[in-house]
């Protein structure tokens, strides 16, 4: 027998409970057709953990590849491509659906951390793969308002996660960026409260053409304008989350971060979060009060 139990919140994020009995086992959560050139293997009957990227890679990497899990590992995947599981008869499997950005990831970082499970046995592993679990039961059996909250913990954990394992990956990233590209997103970051900033006043500042400043950002998986928007956004997400209702206007907070219309901020917002401004915010500020509880 195959039960599923299904938790969904409004941050946009989805966690799932699997328990595969002995009939054909069903697929991963996926929006697209699976990847036949990405397998997932395992020989050992226990839970294994899934976060499913929403958004991630644009096309699936076309050489094969086949992981091989244990019990407790965490697999990453772009639910977009899915891979093709090749696991015993009886299983538990926990998925957590979330977008991309709302953990902090590019395109091109979805891309990579694919590619590497988080073993159980890791030092990122034996910490978070029990809370994530617990979580995820735990959110099961919730009320929905802490449900939030706890999908909100989720969030966090494959957040810090996702930045550890890339780190871990490339110990030093800068170092495979050109030079130039280092210093233009220092740049960025130094005049994100700059509505006037864009590939002109980027690449006029470092004495280089838009065209080669497209090429450096193509080259990282991304554009100019996608990264400049992600970090903005991601900086907005963290006042909104900060400063509750009443200290700070959600249009004072897009002008602070270099957006002229409120209106394209909410729309952009709520694209790459799955919600408003103002659902975030409220949503935020339920899960600080449970905490405080």
């Amino acid at each position: 027998m195959t039960t599923t139990i299904t938790v969904r919140t409004p941050l946009g994020v989805e966690i799932l409970t699997h328990e595969h009995g002995e009939e054909p086992r069903g697929p991963l959560p996926a929006e697209g057709r699976p990847h036949p050139a990405h397998r997932l293997q395992a020989r050992t009957t226990g839970e294994y953990l899934f976060v499913g990227l929403r958004g991630g890679t644009a096309a699936p990497a076309p050489q094969p590849l086949t992981l091989r899990l244990t019990p407790g590992d965490i697999c990453f995947y772009d639910v977009r491509h899915a891979p093709v599981l090749d696991f015993p008869e009886r299983f538990r499997a926990t998925v957590f659906l979330a977008p991309a950005n709302l953990l902090g990831l590019t395109g091109a970082d979805a891309g990579r951390i694919t590619r590497t499970p988080v073993a159980r046995a890791s030092r990122l592993g034996t910490l978070l793969s029990p809370l994530l679990s617990d979580l995820a039961r735990a959110a099961a059996e919730a009320r929905p308002q802490v449900g939030e909250m706890l999908a909100w913990n989720a969030v966090n954990l494959l957040s810090t996660l996702a930045v550890e394992q890339l780190g871990a990956r490339t110990p030093d990233p800068a170092s495979a960026r050109p030079p130039v590209l280092t210093r233009i997103l220092e740049y960025v970051e130094l005049h994100l409260t700059d509505p006037e900033l864009s590939p002109e006043t980027i690449a006029r500042a470092h004495h280089i053409s838009v065209r080669y400043l497209h090429k450096l950002f193509k080259d990282e998986g991304t554009s100019v304008g996608r990264w400049i928007l992600r970090r903005r956004l991601d900086e907005c997400r963290r006042d909104l989350m900060r400063h509750g209702r009443g200290s700070r206007t959600i249009a004072a907070v897009a002008a602070r971060w270099g957006f002229l219309s409120a209106t394209h901020f909410s729309r952009v917002f709520r694209a790459a979060y799955g919600m408003s401004p103002s659902e975030w915010r409220d949503t935020a500020a339920r899960a600080d009060r449970r905490r405080a509880l």
